[in-house]
């Protein structure tokens, strides 16, 4: 495939330890299985399975981790060039508690990682000419202030190319100094958005209201950049505003059996992404991002859920027909 790649993001590869021993907490848990997740990984690993080329920018420290996180990227097809090894820091990874409900418990062991140490000068090799979207989350820039740089760096190149760019907020309380901090940063950094994402209680933290439409206005009052603001409701689907006053809301799918909602948020990111990619009115690109993300709440992974192109039909055509039925 050469340089061609339509979906391009930089983020860290995270290795998860995962219980096996359900609802034990991670303190007694002695079962663990492992695989790779991360945020920004996943939309690309879920793009790749919708059938869409990825570049993904990265580091990992030259140690047994890093070899699988290698080697998980590749066997998900994402490209891989532009992920450099890092000799003197160790790849990050973390530990995450199997529960039979609600959200699982994680501990992050990701402090000076080698991702962490990813500087700015490696994204002058990188080739901008064939992507399409730069997708954007704020998990990377929380982990260290090399990575904060780094994520600004990337952010003004995707712009200069004039490449469409979607934000994400992903709030990690536990990686910044202060709440203060994060809330800034995180507004700031939302500025670099064409399309931003953030879910309710996401705006909540960062804004101060859960009213949909008040958060939307936030955002697209942010930044001249952003044009259209998707705010995530869960279960209720997604409520869309943009900058000349349009607005819906697109209704949200019901998931059969929610087992871990980690790599929801990421999933409706690819499935707005893929969508937009595949020519998708935004409306129609919400619908797919809405299945993805109840898709993927019914796995225990991070990624797992993400669907093939058939599954991803079959699944929106069955939620059509039950949507029918209840009318």
């Amino acid at each position: 495939m050469g340089n061609m790649s339509e979906v391009i993001t930089l983020g860290e590869p995270i290795v998860t330890f995962m219980s096996k021993d359900l609802d034990q907490g991670l303190i007694d848990s002695i079962n663990y299985f492992k695989f790779l997740g991360g945020a920004e990984l996943n939309v690309l690993i879920g793009a790749e399975r919708l059938g869409h080329s990825t570049e993904y920018i990265s580091q990992v420290g030259a140690d047994p981790l890093g070899q699988f996180a290698l080697r998980e990227i590749e066997r998900n097809h994402v490209g891989n060039q532009y992920v450099t090894l890092d000799d003197e820091n160790f790849t990050a990874f973390q530990v995450k508690e199997m529960v039979s409900a609600g959200d699982p418990q994680t501990f992050n062991f990701r402090r000076e990682s080698a991702a962490g140490h990813l500087s700015a000068d490696k994204l002058d090799q990188v080739n901008f000419s064939d992507v399409k979207i730069g997708h954007l989350s704020g998990v990377f820039p929380a982990i260290s202030k090399t990575a904060l740089d780094t994520f600004r760096t990337f952010a003004e190149k995707l712009l200069e190319e004039g490449i469409l760019t979607t934000f994400d907020p992903n709030l990690r309380p536990d990686f910044w100094d202060s709440e203060d901090e994060m809330i800034t940063t995180i507004n700031d950094l939302a500025k670099y958005g064409n399309i931003v994402m953030p879910g309710i209680n996401e705006g909540e933290i960062l804004m101060g209201s859960r009213n949909p439409s008040e958060i939307a206005d936030f955002y697209l009052h942010n930044s001249d950049l952003t044009k259209t603001v998707i705010v995530k409701l869960g279960a209720d689907g997604a409520y869309v505003k943009q900058k000349d006053g349009k607005e819906y809301t697109v209704p949200g799918f019901v998931a059969e059996h929610v087992v871990d909602t980690v790599g929801a948020g990421d999933g409706f990111a690819l499935g707005l992404i893929t969508g937009l990619l595949d020519g998708l009115t935004m409306e129609e690109a919400v619908e797919r991002a809405n299945a993805v993300g109840a898709l993927q709440v019914q796995t225990p992974g991070d990624n797992d859920g993400y669907p093939t192109p058939e599954e991803l039909d079959a699944f929106l055509q069955t939620a059509r027909q039950n949507i029918q039925q209840r009318i």
